[in-house]
């Protein structure tokens, strides 16, 4: 790569930043030899948060969870970012002060009739622990294809272990089994506090504030270029002695920018967020699926004459499997603050996830810090929620969560938590907004390992593929590390730097971490 050769990164969530911070950091390239390309006008992804002004309520359609052990590309990232409010001080800097004063600790793991129960014990019969310690030691290759509820007991799915699994990551019956062995494998070192959380760190405000904007005005101030509202329809691939190259990219239908054989093309594959829908107070998200959003588009036009570069029907063609509903409220006042102080931790931040397990729904709440937000009102207090079982009618609203209004759900979540003498006095002063995102947990539907294209084929040579649905080895989806990670091993890889990908994470190796999870799973 000469210093001329022009950088396309296509996609404009934290993969795609990530890349673009390495190519700055470690590959020595010019900021303004790097171009970056999202069809939405407001860059991050899935990291987004916002003030929704006409309503007077925030949006998150996520949160995001950090573990020490487990993030080391991510805060690797976070060291090389400078701090937006405390100067001098990177965020990694500002994340590792803040959770050294603010711990996690959930309280009430699980609710039932409004009443937490004793987490602690899994529940587990001697058959599914055996199958838990005997699932660390099977090949990959054995689970291809497989659904979780192919090898476990119909009793798996009613206990406490399966409850605070699938609650944190939000694992579903029916998704892949390969990916549920890699979170257990990734996530041993945290396993005996699953039913506190303990070991969860987080970041000291909404991860579009505290990650994307200082990402983004780092990367502006050197020189990187950002083309925004910008469709990419497809990649031309050339080849070359058995191997390819991208020639061209298409754009908004009709335009095109010619790419040299010497240029670098990085390539967000899929997304969780596509096509998400966002409701109101009184009216309920619509979806729109008639016209797929980029990033799916391109990964399904680009195999029509590169069958090697996976299978994006995998993913996004079984949307009763992969969709879910979230929700987030703005309170302002402090009565359901303040009856939710039963369940949260008095010494600990106000971190406070509860999931309600006799809910039809089986809805997760999670009470945010305060602020969570930089220009959040003193008076503004903020939760967040999601439900795996959407399309269940639920127990007092008898419809489906994602036919629902965010008046609707709210009504439930508090006659599930009984608090419903307040009812009335909760809603006045509260606005919820749901928020359906239809592709959610589409990485997590079983599947084979060919079906996502490694970060660097084979037969590349000048493209690299980002984000959660290609494949790096051993790694866990739908986490921040994950798509920093793909990041890292594209540049590192495609540019030939002779620098370290970050180790990933893994508990078997270690002797005391698989001795404590094999002894919590008999918990």
């Amino acid at each position: 790569m000469n210093k001329d050769s022009k950088i396309y990164i296509i996609g404009g969530g934290i993969a795609a930043l990530s890349a673009a911070v390495y190519l700055l950091k470690d590959g020595e390239v010019e900021g303004k030899n790097i171009k970056i390309f999202d069809e939405s006008k407001k860059l991050g992804g899935s990291l987004d948060a916002q003030n929704l002004e006409e309503s007077e309520g925030y949006v998150m359609r996520g949160i995001r969870m950090f573990e020490e052990e487990s993030f080391a590309c991510t805060f690797d990232l976070m060291s090389k970012i400078p701090s937006l409010d405390i100067p001098g001080e990177t965020i990694r800097e500002e994340f590792v002060a803040f959770n050294r004063v603010n711990k996690s600790y959930s309280k009430s793991r699980l609710l039932r009739n409004g009443e937490a129960i004793d987490a602690r014990p899994l529940n587990l019969s001697f058959g599914d622990r055996l199958k838990v310690i005997t699932l660390l030691f099977r090949r990959e290759s054995s689970l291809e294809n497989m659904e979780i509820k192919e090898y476990f007991s119909d009793s798996f799915f009613i206990s406490n272990f399966w409850y605070e699994f699938c609650t944190v990551f939000a694992f579903q019956p029916w998704h892949s089994l390969m990916e549920f062995r890699r979170y257990f494998v990734r996530f041993m070192t945290s396993f005996p506090k699953i039913d506190t959380l303990e070991t969860i760190e987080i970041s000291p405000y909404n991860q579009y504030e505290f990650m994307i904007l200082p990402i983004l005005s780092f990367l502006r101030k050197r020189g990187v270029k950002f083309v925004t509202g910008t469709r990419i329809d497809n990649l031309n691939f050339k080849s070359e002695g058995g191997k390819k190259f991208v020639s061209r990219i298409y754009f908004n239908k009709d335009e095109e920018i010619v790419v040299d054989r010497d240029d670098k093309v990085f390539i967000t594959l899929g997304s969780i967020v596509a096509n998400s829908a966002i409701g109101s107070m009184n009216s309920a998200p619509v979806l729109n699926l008639k016209e797929k959003e980029a990033a799916w588009t391109l990964w399904e036009n680009i195999i029509k004459d590169n069958p090697e570069f996976g299978k994006p029907s995998v993913f996004n063609n079984h949307i009763d499997k992969s969709r879910w509903t979230s929700f987030t409220v703005t309170f302002r006042d402090k009565t359901f603050v303040e009856l939710m102080d039963k369940f949260v931790h008095k010494k600990v931040t106000s971190f406070g996830g509860v999931n309600l397990i006799d809910s039809n729904w089986l809805v997760s709440v999670v009470l945010t810090y305060t602020p969570y937000f930089l220009n959040q009102p003193k008076n503004v207090s903020l939760c967040w929620g999601y439900a795996l079982r959407s399309e269940e009618k639920g127990n007092f609203i008898k419809k489906r969560m994602s036919e629902c209004t965010g008046e609707e759900i709210l009504t439930e979540v508090i006659h599930h938590l009984g608090f419903e003498k307040h009812l009335d006095e909760i809603l006045k002063n509260a606005i919820c907004i749901p928020c359906t995102t239809p592709y959610i947990t589409s990485l997590f539907l079983p599947r084979a390992i060919e079906d996502r294209p490694l970060a660097i084929p084979g037969n590349s040579i000048n493209f690299a593929f980002l984000g959660q649905y290609c494949e790096i080895p051993k790694d866990t989806v739908f986490t921040v590390e994950y798509s920093i990670r793909s990041a890292q091993i594209a540049v590192y890889k495609l540019l030939g730097l002779k620098k370290k990908i970050t180790p990933i994470y893994q508990g078997t190796h270690h002797i005391k971490v698989l001795y404590n999870a094999l002894k919590t799973v008999f918990r």
